[in-house]
């Protein structure tokens, strides 16, 4: 948040016995990580860091000055040495001569690459001339909310004389490019007192001789921007004040869980959408202030912002103190078609003759009042930054609109970043997809071996997955595992029991908002009993019925439910068994319950398919490794049944199947996945046996 209220400062965390160790290269790694450590500084991706070092040319072994700068679409904060374009700085002075002014800006990216040091692959991003052209051997470029507020207000330059004297001087909105490059140049060596700049609705820029300098210099032109709005804001009624009252936070989220899955239906025509919901502090402030909708139709400022946001976002027709969701769900089709129109009118209003073709026009940020923020993206990373990224420019409005008006960029301007050729380059390079990105998967028993199993070679294919369970402690366990493995905005957790209605209804609606709805369910919670007919008891029966139809049909039930709301059909996996299909000795609640299941998916495919909701099953066999059923009575009781040692117990299997064949978790999760993908797209109502063999099993 831009701390106007709460006093805070930020610290300065250089450690010099640490960084005099290191080399200049080393220095400037360091310095990048410090401040992209802290979202007060820049956000994700945002700001860029160099540093003008002497480095021997690996032909001659002269001595040769070379740029090292952030290279194209890296992050400061996590950046490694390998995330720097090196150029060598005679090359880029050279570039000045080829130079033929702003119609032409664009050619001279072409030229970065010629300017290379050492055969470096890492692309130079177009910010490299605002770098490599500041006199001084430090640059840092860095998106502070305290600063951009200034830069965003419609007088920013008397702002930021008032603030910061002659130390830091002030120019008009540039483009980034060449021209912004000999721009910071020139202003450089005019004012050689000055230790950086503010561009107009875009950032700062510091400068320095050492990398300390330059840092401690960054971190302390902030903490003046950040005191200055404290003091100017002090009592002082944001935004306008409040004019709607914020919900419960239980009723914000059942709110959230409600709209976003319908959101996601309407807007993941050409892709799907994963989603992410906020309601800290800063959102619900701006979502209920009177100011609102009048600033958030002014649109973001600085570039960084809305190349993630676009520039405005869609305010959804919500009142908190007469909450009527359904209402609000009729309006949404029509709202969702009006901001659309409004990107295509705004796409042919700006566009020339050499502009890429207009993408997405949906929304990505939906602001509702009285509840909070909603964004969607091509993947959960992507949603969850593009939400920080809006949390900046609400700080930004806030601070702007506070001391002075707040200005977003103009239109045209704004255009000409989001539809920059040279973005669209930088987005025509991205890997492709990978085939499940932007589906969400739920995996019941998702502690256990197969669904640890299951959860992990979705999210190898790029799902987001849900990992519910009853073993509160194995789940924390598998989420931590998955989440270090694929990333933890991928994977979340929910502790809940399939046979419990309430739980399951409220287990996805946490999904709802954790992801924004459901693709894939994979019920595959589970256990295991053996007792001859005359021992089984009824409480036996039941909990076999419980678990292993009841708790199916409770989490299917649910999955249709969102399935029917998203209307872009829908993906269902039983794990059944074998015992399904061919009876077994003393298991006949097992047995009975599991051949429950495959039925219930085939009565489930037939009322999906006018949906285009695919219901299959995965029947394995003796997958003894990792699973949680064959760690009690169940390894023992089979035994039992078969007259052997539990220590024979899996050889037993293997040689009875017709291939000869151990099978294991992961065998089962290469056929959940075949189901799920679109590899099995015209399949539904059929089995798949992973069982190494077994003619009783036969389907047909």
């Amino acid at each position: 948040m831009l701390e106007t209220r709460t006093g805070s400062r930020l610290a300065n965390l250089w450690d010099e016995a640490r960084a005099s160790k290191m080399s200049e290269s080393e220095r400037l790694l360091y310095r990048s990580n410090l401040l992209g450590s802290d979202k007060r500084i820049t956000n994700y991706g945002g700001g860029n860091t160099s540093a003008k070092v002497m480095e021997r040319d690996p032909l001659t072994g002269d001595p040769v000055e070379v740029l090292w700068v952030k290279g194209s679409g890296g992050d400061v904060g996590t950046i490694k040495l390998d995330g720097f374009a090196t150029l060598y700085m005679e090359k880029l002075e050279a570039l000045k001569k080829l130079y033929r002014g702003l119609d032409h800006e664009d050619e001279m990216v072409g030229y970065l690459p010629h300017c290379t040091f050492n055969l470096n692959p890492r692309a130079a991003s177009i910010d490299t001339p605002l770098h490599a052209y500041v006199p001084k051997k430090h640059v840092d470029h860095m998106h502070p909310d305290a600063i951009i507020a200034i830069a965003a207000a419609s007088n920013s330059k008397e702002l930021t004389t008032r603030i910061f004297g002659d130390e830091i001087g002030w120019l008009p909105w540039k483009r980034p490019g060449f021209e912004l490059g000999l721009w910071l140049e020139k202003f450089a060596r005019e004012n050689p007192n000055a230790v950086g700049v503010v561009l107009e609705s875009h950032g700062l820029f510091t400068w320095a001789d050492s990398a300390k300098e330059c840092y401690e210099t960054t971190i302390r032109i902030i903490n003046r921007a950040i005191e200055w709005f404290e003091q100017e804001t002090r009592g002082k009624a944001a935004f306008g004040g409040a004019v709607v009252a914020t919900l419960p936070a239980a009723e914000r989220k059942a709110i959230a869980a409600q709209l976003m899955p319908a959101i996601r239906g309407m807007i993941s025509a050409s892709e799907r959408k994963v989603g992410h919901f906020d309601d800290q502090e800063a959102v619900l402030e701006f979502v209920g202030s009177r100011d609102m909708e009048k600033l958030a139709a002014l649109g973001t400022s600085c570039p960084d912002h809305f190349l993630r946001t676009k520039i405005s976002p869609l305010v959804i027709d919500f009142d908190p103190a007469k909450p009527d969701v359904e209402k609000t769900l009729a309006g949404l089709p029509a709202a969702l078609e009006t901001y659309r129109h409004g990107h295509a009118a705004y796409y042919e209003r700006c566009k020339q003759p050499d502009s890429p073709p207009m993408r997405d026009p949906n929304a990505v940020v939906y602001l509702v009042p009285g509840v909070g923020m909603i964004t969607f993206a091509k993947d959960k990373a992507t949603a969850r930054i593009s939400g920080e990224f809006y949390v900046n420019a609400i700080n930004v409005m806030r601070g702007a609109s506070t001391v002075s008006s707040y200005m977003g960029l103009p239109e045209k301007e704004a255009f000409g970043i989001e539809y920059w050729q040279l973005e669209e380059a930088k987005l025509q390079r991205l890997p492709k997809p990978k085939p499940l990105a932007g589906q969400i998967a739920l995996v019941t028993g998702g502690a256990g071996g197969i669904g640890r199993a299951t959860a992990a070679r979705l999210l190898a294919d790029g799902a987001c997955v849900v990992l519910a369970d009853i073993d509160e402690q194995a789940l924390a366990a598998a989420e931590a595992e998955l989440g270090k493995k694929s990333g933890s905005d991928f994977v979340r957790a929910v502790k809940f029991d399939v046979t419990d209605e309430t739980a399951v209804i409220g287990g996805f609606a946490e999904t709802a908002v954790a992801f924004g709805g459901i693709d894939i369910l994979v019920s595959n919670a589970g256990l295991a009993s053996s007792a001859p007919i005359e021992e089984t008891t009824l409480s036996l029966w039941n909990r076999n019925m419980d678990i292993l139809a009841t708790g199916y049909f409770l989490v299917s039930r649910e999955a249709f439910k969102l399935f029917r709301t998203q209307k872009i059909g829908g993906n269902v996996v039983f794990i059944a068994s074998k015992n399904g299909l061919a009876a077994s000795p003393n298991a006949a609640a097992y047995c009975t319950a599991k051949a429950a299941e495959i039925h219930l998916a085939r009565c489930l495919a037939l009322e999906g398919a006018e949906a285009q909701i695919r219901v299959n099953v995965v029947n394995p066999d003796a997958v003894l490794r990792g699973s949680k059923i064959w760690t009690g009575e169940w390894k023992e009781q089979r035994a039992a049944a078969y007259k052997m040692s539990t220590d024979d117990l899996e050889e037993h299997y293997r040689s009875r199947s017709m291939l000869k064949r151990s099978v294991f978790p992961e065998d089962i999760a290469e056929a959940v996945y075949f189901f799920a993908s679109e590899m099995s797209a015209k399949s539904t109502g059929n089995i798949i046996n992973v069982d190494a063999g077994n003619a009783q099993s036969f389907t047909r």
